[in-house]
């Protein structure tokens, strides 16, 4: 058994609370789960990528959070993706309050909550939690959690291995503490504290119950996530943008000419955009060295705190924005010194979204003929094995953006349906398929696809796709009939378009 446990802030106050966090006040008293952490109740609503226009069920989920300085509540983003309605909830006595999300970062899986009024005496007699940093392997940690009845749960487990895994979305991996022991798991819970010696060490992620490991979101990341809360505005992890190769192979290091070299990983492709291809990187570069710290063979470092780990933390988890990172490369044998200074590159400036929550899906309805914005939220509705059983021109357009970049798009617009309707009528099991063109326009996004539709040629509009018909044709007077009438009848489709 397996389970899962827009900022709206001042830079003064968020500051306070970033030195709060990290510097424990000599009166207080030990902290304790009834007084230290709170149960987050949040209804959600997220949107039904398959049809865009409509909001799926609503849902509910409980996990815990931890209380810290000024009454915020820290939990992960996974918790409080698409809510609607949050309230915190004292666990022994059962009062509650109403809360808001204050910032959120899907990437790091991390989000503070508060009150959205003031909160009276409600938070009276709590202790904030302070993080405790300085963690290193061969530690016992507590996992706190409570019975149904509000009474404290406390886990004991052993901290021994450190590693880079996925926190919430698959394509992001950072630092993560793992851990040996059993977990009394309560139900109702989503997210667990982590606490040593009074000191907040993490969140709980995820727990395997049958080898009875842990995976912890480390205080590390947690002081990050809130020192760039507190630098207003809000910037995010950077990230390199390269693609690399381990170097163990004799005959691979010969013929990147590294005899004389020890260790270095080999860069295979580079993504426009991204800090790598702005500082001149270029494929077929070895790196050897990042600030410092000699990469083997296989692309890990010592880790002073932490031993052995991959470059992976030093390019992403342990810098930020407007960093650079001093590295040492070899290319076509001779040495070579580049600093990258660290940039990142945001979700909705990808060709592919490779995440969407807390808005709608972009879309436009002609006649019937249902085009999207492809997004990886998209791809992920065929399940765990999306990329094995999502249509195949679009998984092979997620994985290789860049062939699509060149070409000028901005997004990749494509067909995901046709509603039957009075001018669909032969068309109605198309989808998965590639808009190139319409009316003679190239389409780079939605916004480039609604201002050709306006321009029909001849009362028809012409529509150019990579596979399937490869020209689809759309009598303009008929589609309009449709957007208008039938299909808001038939469908219940309020708005045909959504661009924003």
């Amino acid at each position: 058994m397996n389970f899962r446990f827009p900022f709206t802030a001042s830079a003064v106050t968020l500051l306070a609370l970033a030195a709060a966090v990290l510097t424990p006040s000599a009166a207080e008293a030990a902290p304790a789960p009834e007084t230290s952490i709170l149960r987050v109740n949040i209804t959600s609503q997220g949107y039904n990528f398959a049809l865009p226009w409509q909001k799926q069920r609503p849902g509910t989920r409980r996990g815990l959070g931890a209380l810290l300085e000024g009454n915020r509540v820290l939990v992960t983003a996974e918790l409080a993706q698409d809510a609607t309605y949050i309230e915190l909830e004292q666990a022994a006595s059962g009062k509650r309050i109403t809360a808001q999300v204050e910032a959120i970062d899907y990437e790091v899986n991390l989000a503070t909550v508060v009150p959205v009024d003031a909160p009276g005496d409600f938070f009276k007699n709590m202790e904030p939690l302070v993080l405790d940093t300085g963690l290193k392997p061969r530690t016992a940690l507590e996992v706190w959690q409570f019975e149904a009845n509000g009474a404290p749960v406390t886990s004991t487990v052993d901290f021994d291995r450190v590693d880079l895994a996925p926190y919430f979305l698959e394509d992001q991996v950072f630092l993560i503490f793992q851990a040996n022991g059993a977990v009394q798991y309560r139900s109702g819970t989503f997210t667990l504290p982590v606490i040593h010696e009074g000191k907040l060490a993490g969140m709980l992620l995820r727990y395997n119950a049958r080898d009875q490991v842990s995976d912890i979101l480390p205080a590390p990341m947690i002081e990050n996530f809130l020192k760039d809360v507190a630098q207003a505005p809000y910037e995010g992890l950077p990230s390199f943008g390269v693609r690399i190769a381990p170097t163990l192979d004799p005959q691979l290091r010969s013929y990147l000419k590294l005899d004389k070299y020890e260790g270095g990983v080999l860069i295979n492709s580079v993504t426009p955009g991204f800090s790598g291809a702005a500082a001149g990187v270029k494929e077929g570069d070895v790196i050897v060295e990042i600030n410092g710290y000699k990469l083997d063979a296989r692309g890990y470092y010592q880790d002073p705190s932490y031993g052995l780990l991959s470059l992976g933390h030093l390019l992403r988890g342990a810098c930020k924005v407007g960093d650079v990172m001093k590295m040492k490369l070899i290319r076509d044998g001779q040495p070579l010194d580049v600093d990258v200074k660290m940039l990142r590159k945001e979700a909705n400036e990808f060709l592919v979204d490779p995440y969407v929550f807390d808005r709608q899906p972009r879309y436009l309805i002609l006649g019937g003929i249902l085009f999207q914005e492809l997004t990886t939220p998209y791809l992920q509705l065929a399940g765990k094995e999306w990329k094995d059983r999502a249509p195949f021109r679009l998984v092979y357009a997620q994985a290789n953006q860049d062939d699509f970049l060149k070409s000028g798009r901005k997004k990749l617009v494509f067909i995901s349906g046709v509603l039957p309707a009075p001018c669909t009528i032969g068309y109605e099991r198309l989808s998965g398929l590639i808009v190139n063109k319409v009316n003679g326009k190239e389409i780079t996004d939605l916004a480039a696809l609604a201002e050709a539709v306006k321009l029909p040629e001849n009362g028809i509009h012409r529509i150019e796709v990579t596979d399937g018909p490869r020209t689809i044709y759309i009598d303009d007077a008929q589609a309009k009939q449709d957007n208008e009438d039938f299909l808001p009848s038939r469908y219940r489709i309020t708005e045909m378009e959504q661009l924003k």
